[in-house]
């Protein structure tokens, strides 16, 4: 295991695995790449698996590391990013739980080009290329369901490169915000980042600096109440209005 502030010597394979303490199959159960499975293929899936346990600011790979499968976080957040020429960090995407991660890198049978990093004590599952592959061939209804899956990511990265390239600064704090709030949120609502700013600011590919120039300015038009991590949206209907 390994922090980007301290390194460590110690191998990948030190990242702690401990016995799984939760109802996997209704986890597995529940998740759209394993839904329509029977109990029996799920508990097949279920056999080859392991959990992995991250502390905040640890390593789960590094860009060049080989891929031997694919990950699911149960809980907390995990960031893949990687590092510039410039030496400026880049953060591709932030998974939230009940998301998969490289799976692309696995079926191209190629190194992480990527690495990623709790940024919250978190709980993953780890299922084996091997496993997986096996899987894959004895049931195309999971190889479809994994295709539509990395197929949803291609199109969320093409989307954020439109956001990149089209929409100004303010335009993407406002689509973050209004994407971080609960569904069902009618006139008013207060979210908590669970995040530092310095990460929001990287995946919104923008300084830290930009976005408190941004969250300032959304302050003073009385669209945005900010209380350090915590951002009171008095009137939503007014916030997306500024998003256009």
């Amino acid at each position: 295991m390994v922090s980007m502030s301290a390194p460590d010597s110690r191998p990948i394979e030190d990242i702690m695995l401990h016995k799984i303490d939760f109802d996997i199959d209704a986890l597995l159960t529940g998740l759209p790449l394993f839904n329509g499975l029977s109990p029996e293929e799920i508990s097949h899936i279920a056999q080859s698996m392991r959990k992995v346990d991250l502390g905040k600011g640890e390593i789960l790979f590094r860009k060049g590391d080989e891929c031997n499968g694919f990950h699911l976080l149960v809980s907390g957040q995990v960031k893949l990013a990687f590092i510039s020429p410039q030496g400026q960090e880049k953060i591709v995407e932030i998974v939230r739980p009940r998301q998969t991660f490289g799976e692309a890198f696995m079926f191209m049978e190629r190194a992480y080009g990527v690495f990623a990093q709790a940024l919250t004590d978190a709980i993953l599952l780890f299922f084996p290329k091997q496993a997986v592959f096996s899987e894959l061939e004895r049931d195309p209804a999971l190889a479809r369901k994994m295709i539509a899956g990395l197929s949803m990511r291609l199109h969320q990265l093409i989307s954020d490169v439109e956001d990149y390239s089209l929409h100004s600064g303010r335009q993407r704090v406002i689509g973050y915000l209004l994407r971080e709030m609960s569904d069902g949120a009618d006139n008013a609502f207060t979210l908590r980042l669970t995040t530092g700013k310095n990460v929001i600011a990287s995946r919104l590919s923008m300084t830290q600096e930009h976005l408190s120039r941004i969250l300032h300015e959304l302050t003073v038009l009385g669209l945005l109440v900010v209380h350090g991590r915590e951002i009171h949206i008095p009137d939503i209907r007014k916030l997306r209005e500024h998003e256009d």
